[in-house]
């Protein structure tokens, strides 16, 4: 008799809203009800606003439930579940799913589909069938076809991938390393946490690629430590990987010898840096080095080192399988291939919406996440973390695009979009930026370790409206000084959000009654 498959994420997310216990409410009522059911922890689709989503295996079709509670399932059970059957709480096929089937699924297609720990559900998926073409087409073919894809850094910066693995490759050394940066700690971020929970396979495979085109023979992942679930599912992945011949010495008998472990982070924000991020790989203090040299050059141990975040390498492998053409027939202008841009802050459906650059942020934020969760006016919008700009409603429909985010002075980062409504205090968030900073500045340069620390206090009297002019005129010196002088993009784009405020939303800083 063939076991029903029922599955409930395991992610971090999901776990947060009662998804463990609504697991464990389903398999107690199954074997109270004598029913044979598959129970599988799969990762999360991104619609992280129906969590926990359930899904039933009915005829090779899903069935989806949405924000199931384990006081639901017994109910669930009676309404004929395992059968797919009518409840409040049934969404139909996963795969009718407007928010899901209206995305561009390139580098995010198994999660939620798969277990994520299942080295033959990855496989059954096209899973390592790119490190397999690697080995069959050479190092250079891999590289030649990064660069034809037109993939930039997903971490923020935006610089080609393709330009960064050659400078590797090209470089003599007897040590080369792949370093992935998974500290991801921008707020309203969690695409690098959604990817490794849900298909962490595919970040091994990439980190595999990479080392394989540039000659690296060792990687490593840089995790943040408060994801504790991440840390379990991609330690036992790669235990799995290796025992399964696709880490290691002698890769699937390919001559290729790559092998990954993962450094916890201890919480500083300044180590999603890269420089900041080997030294403390390397056992420092995580203070931001000067450049030159590039890590490209001299990296991790002074070695010639590929620095790319989770989503860069996890898009790799379907760019080597598919070709790097069909990757750049996303996107728009130099901005090529997708994003997960992920939706978060006062939204109605917030989560991860993958699609090619391009799209506007209006479409984003009232297409995919319904407009605002209050139901209230777009106030503004923050893209790209913390030191992201913040957008007025006047531009949002400025299509996600590298350049076209630089021209506005602001810039895509990570993905991260923050929504807030008309009642947000624009000058408060302006404040809490320069706190930010401040708190986070890892000290090594003045224009940061000092200017924020005063920004903090010239915002304050602004707020209060001592001295309007001159406070006004001392908070723009400081903001260039941050943005010319500072040693990286902690200082110098920190700046960002507060002039946008200062800009668009100086309204704000009236003294309360006046």
């Amino acid at each position: 008799m063939t076991r029903t498959k029922v599955y409930v994420p395991r992610e971090t997310s999901a776990v947060s809203v009662g998804a463990d216990d609504v697991a464990i409410a389903i398999a107690r009522q199954s074997k109270q009800r004598g029913t044979d059911i598959q129970l599988v922890r799969n990762g999360s689709w991104g619609a992280s606003w129906l969590e926990p989503l359930v899904e039933v295996e009915v005829d090779n079709k899903r069935i989806a439930y949405g924000n199931v509670a384990a006081a639901d399932v017994g109910n669930l059970f009676d309404a004929g579940f395992l059968e797919g059957g009518e409840h409040a709480s049934r969404l139909g096929p996963i795969d009718e799913i407007p928010y899901l089937i209206g995305q561009d699924r390139w580098t995010f297609f198994r999660c939620g589909l798969i277990e994520p720990l299942s080295i033959d559900g990855y496989r059954a998926t096209s899973g390592f069938a790119a490190l397999e073409r690697g080995f069959e087409i050479g190092a250079q073919a891999v590289i030649d076809a990064v660069k034809e894809s037109g993939l930039r850094g997903r971490g923020g910066a935006g610089f080609p991938t393709g330009i960064k693995w050659q400078t590797v490759a090209d470089t003599d050394a007897d040590q080369k390393y792949v370093a992935c940066n998974a500290d991801e700690g921008d707020s309203g971020t969690f695409s690098d946490r959604m990817l490794m929970e849900g298909d962490p396979f595919c970040l091994l495979e990439g980190m595999a690629l990479a080392g394989f085109a540039t000659g690296a023979s060792k990687g490593y992942i840089y995790l943040r430590s408060e994801y504790p679930l991440t840390h379990r599912i991609l330690t036992k992945a790669i235990d799995t990987a290796r025992d399964a011949g696709w880490l290691g010495n002698d890769i699937q008998g390919s001559g290729f010898d790559f092998d990954i472990e993962i450094h916890l982070g201890a919480g500083s924000y300044v180590c999603g840096e890269e420089t900041a991020m080997l030294e403390s790989l390397e056992g420092k203090k995580g203070l931001v080095r000067s450049k030159p040299p590039l890590p490209a050059i001299s990296g991790l141990f002074g070695r010639p080192t590929v620095v790319n975040n989770v989503v860069t390498l996890a898009s790799v492998p379907n760019v080597v399988r598919l070709g790097g053409e069909m990757y750049a027939n996303f996107g728009m202008d130099r901005s090529k291939g997708t994003l997960a841009f992920q939706l978060a802050g006062n939204v109605k459906r917030g989560g991860l919406v993958e699609k090619g650059f391009g799209i506007t942020v209006r479409e984003l934020i009232e297409d995919f996440g319904g407009g605002t969760a209050t139901g209230r006016p777009v106030k503004a919008v923050q893209v790209g973390g913390p030191l992201g700009a913040y957008l007025p409603e006047t531009q949002l429909d400025t299509p996600l695009d590298y350049e076209a985010f630089a021209a506005i002075g602001a810039m895509i980062g990570h993905g991260g979009i923050v929504v807030f409504d008309d009642t947000a205090n624009m000058a408060q968030q302006a404040r809490f930026s320069m706190e930010f900073c401040a708190i986070e500045s890892c000290g090594k340069c003045t224009p940061c370790r000092i200017g924020s620390t005063r920004g903090v206090e010239v915002i304050d009297r602004l707020i209060a409206g001592e001295n309007r002019e001159e406070n006004y005129d001392l908070l723009m010196e400081l903001c260039d000084t941050m943005e010319g002088a500072s040693l990286c993009a902690m200082g110098g784009m920190t700046p960002y959000p507060v002039r946008s405020v200062l800009k668009y939303f100086a309204e704000d800083f009236a003294p309360r009654g006046g």
